[in-house]
């Protein structure tokens, strides 16, 4: 036993703080033990003793112990235990049917009579069972989701109001059919690699092509041959005969627009294009030179639908076609940025310049001044493309659909 010696008449250990004089309580180890053949619960006075030679006493401080921490009590853990996931064969019980009816009615309900039916369906409102989406996925080999496949940089998504515009009407309209649309950004090589392996591990039933370009053949490519169910938004340059599309009329949309400046007036009109490696840049420009006809290529300048890009196209027309008074731009977002280039030269819109977009997307009504545009459906774009997605998913052939635009004559022309 390790060596002890008194400090006030209780034994002390030296390897205990309570042995220091900087102990600030008495601690366990000081307490007195019973004397021999005493129980240790009887109530006694511990003697006085000497101190041994040598040993100075002490005081012993009197400070109360410190208080114990409290703590919030613990409810016991059987309150907090999640209820067993409801089963079919909890269902089946319920109801009184066997787990084969039950499993007709989840599937369609067929070969079950009325009244089997109807005491499976109680029986599932009152055991709270859910249908286990990825199992029923398993075994039927579908996902009951779609992709939203959009291959552009992600902030093309955020920058261009088009995208979620025609997300929200395609998330609406599957979900009409109980269906989940599944975003898949898909602007580089990388990304794309990824999204064509999601889609075709079957993970969707399908895919909604967004904003396709003519330099993504292979990607597409691996689409189609994989025997992917696949309807795009505008046509998919390159896969015209193999993809499915609704797209909006951009080459009359865009020959009307440059009819309506012909008729107020304008006589010296440039365009902003947009991208050559998409149908709708190309339809647009096309629409345009057939009302205009040939056309300077000076006052003609290219962007990629960001509103940057109409900035800079339309200061390039300053510098190229100073004399112009009118532009249209293949975009709305474009348009509002060819207002600011002219704004900061000193142009007066419509009264010097007048400006003309394509889309009427929110910024269209939002901008000052507020601008005339070509309006395009988008939200019957979307349920279009839900509809035609599913009629392939089911085993029809892919169609093509092109939906008029419409003119909107506002401020800026």
């Amino acid at each position: 036993m390790g060596r002890s010696f008194q400090v006030g008449g209780a034994t002390a250990h030296p390897w205990s703080r309570c042995g220091s004089r900087r102990c600030d309580a008495v601690c366990a180890h000081s307490l007195t033990r019973p004397a021999p053949g005493r129980s240790r619960f009887a109530k006694s006075t511990p003697a006085r003793r000497r101190p041994a030679a040598g040993l100075v006493p002490l005081p012993v401080h009197r400070e109360p112990l410190p208080s114990a921490p409290t703590f919030p009590r613990l409810c016991p853990v059987t309150d907090h235990r999640p209820r067993r996931r409801p089963t079919i064969e909890d269902v089946a019980r319920a109801s009184g049917v066997s787990r084969g009816t039950v499993s007709r009615v989840l599937n369609g309900g067929h070969w079950v009579s009325d009244g089997a039916r109807s005491a499976v369906e109680k029986a599932i409102d009152s055991t709270g069972y859910r249908i286990n989406a990825h199992a029923r996925s398993l075994a039927t080999a579908r996902g009951d989701s779609v992709a939203f496949l959009l291959t552009e940089q992600q902030e093309r998504f955020f920058d261009d109001p088009n995208f979620s515009t025609l997300m929200r009407g395609a998330a609406d309209a599957l979900a009409e059919q109980d269906m989940t649309l599944v975003l898949l950004l898909a602007g580089t090589d990388d990304d794309q690699r990824r999204a064509s392996d999601f889609i075709r591990t079957g993970r969707v039933d399908g895919a909604l092509l967004v904003s396709s370009h003519a330099g993504r053949l292979a990607f597409l490519q691996d689409l189609v041959d994989a025997h992917v169910p696949v309807i795009s938004c505008g046509a998919p340059l390159g896969h015209e005969r193999s993809i499915g599309y609704v797209a909006a009329d951009d080459v009359e949309g865009a020959r009307r627009m440059a009819a309506h400046l012909l008729a107020s007036g304008r006589e010296r009109i440039g365009l902003i294009a947009g991208p050559q490696d998409t149908s709708g840049g190309r339809d647009r420009l096309a629409g345009f030179r057939d009302e205009v006809g040939d056309v300077d290529p000076a006052r003609i300048a290219y962007g990629d639908y960001s509103r940057a890009s109409g900035d800079a196209a339309m200061e390039q027309l300053l510098r190229t076609a100073p004399d112009l008074d009118a532009v249209f731009a293949a975009n709305d977002v474009m348009a509002a940025g060819a207002i600011d280039a002219l704004h900061r030269a000193g142009r007066r819109v419509p009264d010097d310049v007048a400006v003309a977009g394509f889309d009427d997307a929110p910024i269209a009504s939002r901008n000052s001044p507020t601008l005339t545009t070509m309006r395009q459906p988008f939200d019957r774009i979307a349920h279009e493309m839900v509809r035609m997605l599913l009629e392939v998913i089911g085993g029809r052939p892919a169609g093509r659909l092109t939906l008029p635009t419409e003119l909107v004559v506002r401020e800026s022309a």
